[in-house]
């Protein structure tokens, strides 16, 4: 199958480095698609659990793959999110086809889009920092837990469950949290002027056009790669969700994780690129 040409692609909440990141799945889905924009919108790398005793050959993979689609002429825009919220010192870093920011404004044919991986929106991570990284280790928790669970419920023949998708949607100070995170987006885009406005944070795939006070716009999340294994793409003036789970099987078919190791010529030394950024001063990038 060939790689599918897109013209943006937004992908977040990756959470690479923690036990509960669906690594394998990313590289399968970024070796599918051949991007002209790429955008990493926050929780890429999860700064606040990295250990370095657990950084699996798989989530090294990912990052070779971002490096080697840079390579081969896609932008890369790193778009700073709470998580990997100490790369924000470094915010409007640029080398080559490497955009590193805390948001980002795309004009797509005429309408304009606001990225960002929504964080600020979040009383929690404003005011009681340490409780949302309590709470995040036991998210991992839950979803170690949850694999586990699923690992037998598969064997047996019912399914998979989410332990994290029923606490969402059976605790309404949960749900209300969501519905306000959205609708904070959607007023401060529309007064902006913006016809779409881009998140994360949230692990909630959303794809739907909002009235506010000051306007329309469509309001969009990319969701996440812990359990929804969701990204967002435009192609000819539209956007839509890609569901890796309706898609899987095909991508298990003909994409070869080993790829990498059969194409030397092509792989990508990421020490070295890192040893590289470390030299080079900071070049500004303008944004919007």
């Amino acid at each position: 199958m060939p790689k599918r040409k897109i013209k943006v692609c937004v992908i977040s909440d990756l959470h690479l480095g923690t036990y509960g990141c669906q690594a394998k799945s990313i590289n399968k889905y970024l070796k599918s698609i051949d991007p002209e924009i790429l955008v990493l919108n926050g929780d890429i790398i999860d700064i606040w659990q990295f250990s370095k005793s657990y950084w699996p050959d798989s989530h090294m993979k990912v990052a070779q793959r971002i490096f080697k689609m840079m390579a081969n002429g896609t932008e890369v825009y790193y778009l700073t999110g709470n998580h990997d919220e100490m790369l924000r010192k470094f915010a409007n870093f640029q080398m080559g086809r490497f955009h590193l920011m805390n948001k980002l404004v795309l004009e797509l044919d005429g309408k304009k889009a606001w990225i960002f991986h929504g964080d600020v929106f979040d009383v929690t991570m404003k005011n009681s920092k340490w409780l949302a990284k309590l709470g995040a280790v036991g998210y991992d928790t839950l979803i170690i837990l949850n694999s586990i669970v699923n690992w037998f419920s598969t064997k047996l023949g019912k399914g998979k469950l989410s332990f994290a998708q029923k606490v969402k949607s059976g605790v309404k100070s949960a749900i209300k949290f969501i519905d306000d995170f959205e609708q904070t987006a959607i007023d401060i885009a529309s007064e902006k002027g913006f016809d779409y406005v881009i998140c994360g944070h949230i692990h909630q795939p959303q794809k739907r056009f909002a009235t506010s006070l000051s306007g329309n716009l469509m309001y969009l999340n990319s969701g996440d790669w812990i359990e929804n294994l969701t990204a967002l793409e435009y192609n000819e003036g539209t956007w839509e969700i890609f569901y890796y789970d309706k898609w899987k099987n095909e991508l298990d078919t003909d994409l070869d994780l080993d790829e990498d190791e059969k194409d030397n010529k092509a792989a990508l030394d990421i020490q070295s690129v890192l040893n590289e950024i470390s030299r080079s001063a900071l070049t500004p990038t303008k944004v919007v």
